[in-house]
């Protein structure tokens, strides 16, 4: 089930950093570089995994740009009425092809009972991402993302995410950037607060790239 430690504050975070740097002292010195590490709760249910649809393989800015266009469509967030919405007009906002029937397959599995937020937020994580992948254009990755940012679970490493493997790789100094396999290695040992494990490294990366002269 969901814990229902939320990491909904920077001091929420900071305290499930403390645990995390205990476990594992490594850490330490990552975050001294990211300083104070911030909340990226958002809404839960369909809004919420269609934002997490949006930001895929996108810029954060660009992401942001092109959700507040798709938020703005009417009926864009009800799962009911997105089945409404032409491809067009979807796209039209900056969504893709792919990223338009994967919104719409999740509105149709809503729609026909399928696919049940509420019943989701009950389960482990483990039961809660194959829940999510069994449908139609959702991978581990946007699974995982969805039950860190919006059902709020403290014990998921998104391991698939280019910009964590870069910023694990260069924080614990590997030799090389770890594979998937074991990047889940590896995250295991932060076990369970690996969601703010996820969340100090994407901070980590975000401060390294934007200081002159570091690239990951």
């Amino acid at each position: 089930m969901v814990s229902s430690r939320r990491l909904d504050s920077v001091a929420a975070i900071a305290e499930a950093l403390d645990h995390l740097v205990a476990l594992d002292p490594r850490l330490a010195p990552v975050r001294a570089v990211a300083g104070d590490v911030a909340p990226r709760i958002t809404e839960p249910g369909f809004a919420g995994i269609a934002k997490v649809i949006c930001g895929q393989q996108v810029s954060v800015a660009s992401a942001s740009a092109i959700w507040s266009r798709f938020a703005a469509l009417d009926g864009a967030l009800d799962p009911l009425r997105y089945l409404d919405l032409s491809e067009e007009a979807v796209r039209s906002v900056g969504f893709s092809g792919s990223k338009y029937r994967t919104v719409r397959a999740i509105a149709e599995a809503m729609a026909n009972g399928t696919l049940d937020f509420a019943h989701l937020e009950t389960l482990p994580v483990t039961d809660a991402v194959a829940y999510l992948v069994a449908h139609k254009g959702i991978g581990p990755w946007t699974a995982e993302v969805y039950l860190m940012f919006c059902a709020g679970h403290p014990d998921v490493f998104p391991a698939g995410d280019l910009a964590l493997l870069k910023a694990v790789a260069h924080g614990l100094g590997l030799d090389a950037r770890p594979t998937i396999k074991d990047m889940i290695g590896l995250a295991t040992a932060w076990a369970p607060h690996r969601s703010a494990a996820a969340l100090l490294f994407w901070r980590y990366f975000a401060v390294l790239r934007d200081k002159e002269g570091i690239a990951l």
